[in-house]
C-alpha cells in the first residue's frame, strides 16, 4: 500500500492492464462493484427482514444470512480497494484527538458506568 506526500490520500496503484479511459465494454472493476452493489442492497433488504421476522427459527436464519452477505459485501470493498479502486483520505491526528475527547465527555450520559470509550 502507498501512502501520498502531499494529500495523506491511502490507496493502492490500479491494475496495469486497466485502460486509462473507460469504454463501454464491463471491465473487471464494473463487475466488482456491480458485485458490491448488489451485496449493499442485500444487507440493506436482510436487515429489514431480520426486524421483521416474527419467528425465532426464521430470525435465526436470516441473520446468518444477514451476518454472511455483510462479509461478503465486506470482502468486495477489500478487494476494490487493493486493486486501486478505492482510495481513503488520511486524517489529521489533532481532530482525531479532538473528536475522541469530545465523545469521550459524553459518557457521562451513558445508562451504565462501564463505557467502552474509556
Amino acid at each position: 500500500m502507498s501512502q501520498s506526500q502531499n494529500s495523506q490520500t491511502i490507496k493502492n496503484p490500479k491494475p496495469p492492464y486497466e485502460p486509462k479511459v473507460k469504454g463501454p465494454e464491463m471491465n473487471d472493476r464494473d463487475r466488482v462493484n456491480d458485485v458490491l452493489a448488489l451485496e449493499k442492497y442485500l444487507t440493506d433488504s436482510f436487515n429489514v427482514s431480520a426486524r421483521e421476522a416474527s419467528h425465532p427459527s426464521l430470525h435465526e436464519d436470516i441473520m446468518t444470512v444477514l451476518n454472511e452477505t455483510h462479509q461478503c459485501q465486506y470482502d468486495m470493498y477489500q478487494l476494490m480497494f487493493r486493486k486501486g479502486h478505492y482510495k481513503l483520505e488520511a486524517e489529521d491526528q489533532s481532530k482525531l484527538d479532538q473528536a475522541h475527547k469530545q465523545f469521550s465527555n459524553y459518557s457521562s450520559q451513558f445508562p451504565y458506568q462501564g463505557s467502552m470509550l474509556q
